[in-house]
Order: C-alpha cells, then structure tokens, then sequence
C-alpha cells in the first residue's frame, strides 16, 4: 500500500534549534534566500534536511508542481466557483490572453489617473476609497507603507458600517475637492453600498451639484455600476477571476496611483512580477515560497500550533498583520478539501501580530515563558529612511535580538527568570521599503498562502464562510419570523431597541 505522505513528517524526530545549528555548518546558506531585495532566513525552524526531503515528497504527492503551472496558465484553480485566479495576470504573469486583458484595463486606468492630475473633476486634493476586506486592505497597505514621503493628496479609506467610521474619514474633508472611490466586486456589497450612499450625501451637503459625478467605481460587475447611477467613463474594471483579498493589483488601486504615482504603482507591479518569476521556476529549496510553506506546515501540522505570529519591526508596515489576517485567514481558513471531503487536520493557522518594540512590551512575555509554541515572524527593513538613524539601529538590533532570544533561551535557577528557548522564528529583511520590495513582499505572501493551500488540498480561492452572517443580518432586517432565532440573539435585539 502507498505511504500517507505525511507520516514521515509526523514521526520524524525533532532535534533542538541550538543542536540543528551545530550539527549544520552549512545550515543558514540552505534555510536562507535573497530575492527581490528582500533576505528571507528560515534558520531558526525546526526544519532539517530530512523534514525538506519530506515535505518535498508531499509537495510531489499533492501535484504541487501542476497546481503552480495551471495558476499561471490561467487554468480553473478555483474548483468551487468554476474560476481561473488571475491576479498574477494583472503584473504581467501567466497567460497570454489575461494579461494582455489584464493591461487594457490599467491603461484605462492610467486614463483616469492623468484625467484627475490634469483637473477634468476639478481641483482634487483628497480621496475617499469605500470598500471593504481586499477592496481596502491592499490599496490601503500600499498607500500607509509608501505615501509617508510626500503622497500628492490625502487618501481616506472607509470599510467599516459603524457611522463613526463614516465621519472620522470625512473629517477635515472639503466636498468640493474630495473624489470618491468605491471599490466592490459585484457592486452590491452592503457596507459599501450603505457608505457610498452616505459619501453621496456629504458631497450634495457640501455644494457638490453632481455628487455622481464625482464618483468612480472600481468593479468586476459594470452594469451593476451603471444601473447604480456611476457614469460609463467613470467605472474601472477589474476580472471576475481576480479575488477581493488579491486586487491590490488592479483598478482597486487607483487610489494609490494617485497618491503615490504611476511610475511608483507600475514599481509595485515589478516587484510582485519578480516575485512571480522566483516562484515559478526556482524549484526545491531554491524556492523561498516552498521553504516557508514547509515551516508553516510542521508548526500547525505536526506541533499542534494554532496561531502564527508577525511583527513588522517598521511604521510604515504597520498595516502588514491586518492585510495578511484577511489574505491568509479568508484564504485557508477550511475544513474540507476542494473536492468537499473532510479536511482531517488543521487547516490555516490565526495570524496574529503587533508592531516592533511596541509589541514586545505588551504580548512577547508569553512568547517567551508561555505554554503555547507560537512560530514567529519578523519583518524588518535595513536601510532607515527616517531622521534618526540610531534609532532605526536600535530597532534592528531589537528585531535581531528577540529571534535570538526565542532560539537561545536562558537557564536560571529561579524558575520565574528561566527562559526554556528553542523557540522558532522566522525574518524577513528587505533592503529598504520601496515600492519593489513591497510588491515583492506582498506577492511572497500570496503565494505562500496559495502553496499551504495546494500541500493541504483545499481550495483557497473561495470564501464561503463569510457569506451566512450576512443573510443572517440580511433576514433580522427584514423581520424574519422570530421562530427562526435563538433566544439569546433575540434578547439582544430587544435589548438594543431594534
């Protein structure tokens, strides 16, 4: 009979990090990787020479190397919906006829972007973007990483129902000189739809005449656009094979390019290309994806370890857990494989996370002297763009020190000041924080999603789960029998006078 292909990894025996490190001389030139200006060290895992060879043969067994080839290709990838996954067509990757597709739509974007800078809605100083998940999440990440140096107009964005959200974004807003962005899949997306509306009475508040016609729509369901009083010359498209949580790529971002620039969004797009380019064709352990993925896999499959942890040790990234959480938790977050079968094992991890030293001083206690084994992850940035070089020198040397910490430990007769260590981490270094690097860093992260996805055989392209909370809302909004809910929750309606 043919082996599980995980039973090597789950009876494989485990040495300590310290005892990895001295039985390997070779071992961080194996574990470690430099693409796209970003240096990735997986050392500090428990991964080994033998845990590799394993997890190459599940990698193998999973038809790992055919699922990579049919996401180029554009072929099916989303088996539930009957879709292609076509973000990487829109940085020029994969086939033909969707990338071509793929540039037509941003050289209309582009339109858009140079009819704004040359004053066809006016004299434009602010945007508001309405969305919400990757319709807000991707622009917004770009737009807080790159925008710190001299962003060519203040960018707002609003996902959340909550009123207040609504009026902090506005605030210190002038109507007449705002355009609004409205970013939805299927344009009926009922928090943005319900904003749009509100964003729609502010303007006509403030003297806007036309409050439609300072609207822009970024959507895969044009008509739904038209229908909904957005004028043709005013909507960007985007594929229907272009999932929310990977459109950071498309028109979703004309926000950013008008922040930040065309020729800095077409840096981004490069950067995720050369991304694209290493995953495709390096193979192996050459493959900084696979490694990644390798490691993630023997913490949540073969440790037991629920959460994964991520501190960008940068500002400018602080925005990089929130978009990871969507990306990854909305992605893998299954319990059945794409063919409807039972998992049968944990499926995608909680991503959790905190930024630099501030983290350190609130939740790495219980990473080092907790119970839980909780890999983690640091992202940082060598080359400091900010006026205070030994502080960014400080910062480094913290982010360093924590993985060694973790890893090291220290042994102490009082048992309240021992520390056991051998605990994993991972860091990614990225030369500096530019547009390429951080469409390569983005990038990386999709992918490395997409190949937890394949070696566990789900499918991470549909997001099902988010859906039955909405109908449920949708349902007490309209006054469904109350015989269809619980009493807590109709205790609570009551409660809150609805």
């Amino acid at each position: 009979m043919p082996t599980d292909p995980w039973t090597p990894i789950e009876t494989h025996a485990l040495q300590s990090l310290e005892q990895l490190f001295a039985a390997g001389p070779d071992r961080l030139a194996t574990l470690s990787r430099e693409v796209a200006g970003i240096y990735f060290d997986w050392s500090k895992t428990h991964l080994d020479d033998g845990l590799v060879s394993a997890f190459a043969d599940l990698a193998q067994a999973r038809g790992f190397a055919a699922a990579r080839d049919a996401l180029f290709a554009g072929d099916i990838v989303n088996v539930t919906e009957r879709r292609a996954a076509e973000h990487v067509a829109e940085r020029g990757s994969g086939n033909p006829e969707a990338v071509q597709a793929a540039a037509a739509r941003r050289a209309r974007m582009r339109g858009l972007v140079d009819a704004v800078e040359a004053g066809a809605f006016g004299e434009i100083d602010a945007v508001l973007h309405i969305g919400i998940g990757g319709s807000v999440l991707g622009p917004e990440v770009v737009v807080d990483s790159l925008g710190r140096d001299g962003a060519r107009m203040d960018i707002r964005f609003l996902s959340n129902i909550d009123p207040q959200a609504f009026e902090d974004s506005v605030d210190g807003l002038d109507p007449v000189s705002t355009l609004v962005v409205a970013a939805s899949k299927t344009f009926t997306t009922a928090e943005t739809m319900a904003n749009l509306e509100s964003a729609l009475a502010w303007l006509r508040e403030g003297g806007v005449d036309d409050a439609y016609g300072r609207v822009v729509a970024v959507t895969a369901s044009p008509d739904a656009a038209l229908a909904a009083g957005v004028d043709e010359s005013r909507i960007l498209t985007f594929s229907e094979g272009v999932g929310g949580r990977y459109s950071l790529w498309s028109a979703v971002s004309v926000s950013a390019a008008l922040a930040l620039g065309w020729d800095r969004f077409e840096e981004l797009l490069e950067g995720a290309a050369e991304m694209d380019r290493h995953f495709r064709y390096a193979d192996g352990r050459e493959n900084v994806v696979l490694t990644a993925a390798f490691a993630d896999l023997l913490y949540t499959q073969k440790l037991g370890s629920q959460t994964r942890a991520v501190f960008p040790y940068d500002e400018r990234l602080r925005l990089l857990v929130p978009f990871l959480q969507q990306l990854e938790m909305e992605s893998n977050g299954k319990s059945v494989t794409a063919e409807g079968q039972p998992l049968g094992r944990p499926s995608g991890p909680v991503v959790w996370g905190g930024t630099g030293t501030d983290a350190q001083h609130a939740v790495f206690q219980l990473l080092h002297q907790g119970t839980a084994l909780i890999p983690v992850e640091f992202v940082a940035v060598a080359e400091s763009d900010g006026a205070v070089p030994d502080q960014h020198r400080q910062l480094l040397l913290n982010a360093f020190a924590q993985g060694a910490a973790l890893m090291r430990g220290k042994a102490s007769d009082d048992p309240h000041r021992s520390y056991a260590g051998n605990r994993p981490s991972a860091t990614i270094l990225l030369d500096r924080l530019d547009a390429r690097t951080l469409g390569a860093l983005l990038a990386f992260y999709e992918h490395r999603t997409f190949t937890n996805a394949v070696l566990l055989g789900i499918n991470p392209f549909d997001q099902f789960g988010v859906e039955l909370g909405k109908q449920i809302a949708g349902q007490l909004a309209s006054g469904a029998d109350e015989d269809s809910f619980d009493p807590s929750t109709l205790a609570l309606i009551e409660k809150a006078g609805l």
